[in-house]
């Protein structure tokens, strides 16, 4: 249950970090709310991931997802580039998150 909990928190990073940018700075009523609700659930499955999940492990899982999740919609939602290094890049994380949780 953990490990469910602690990739929906990663999903959540992603959902926040996006709607930090669409607030332009706090500006914008709706993205500045989605943003504090995620962060705060986010937050909470990530505390709640690591009472079982050693921290170390789980706080890398939990960046890597949100950062993979947050560069992906922007490749291919927002217009930012997805050019082939980028995507290796990305992929190199992946396989990290991946080797993390089967060498826990």
């Amino acid at each position: 249950m953990a490990w469910f909990v602690l990739v929906v928190s990663g999903v959540l990073e992603t959902v926040w970090a996006i709607a930090l940018d669409r607030s332009s700075g706090f500006t914008r009523p709706l993205p500045t709310a989605v943003f504090a609700v995620a962060l705060l659930a986010s937050m909470a499955g990530l505390g709640y991931a690591l009472r079982t999940i050693p921290v170390g492990t789980g706080y890398a899982v939990w960046v890597g997802i949100g950062a993979v999740g947050t560069a992906l919609i922007g490749m291919f939602a927002l217009g930012e580039p997805a050019s082939l290094p980028r995507v290796v890049c990305l992929l190199l994380v992946i396989t990290g998150i991946v080797g993390l949780k089967y060498f826990h």
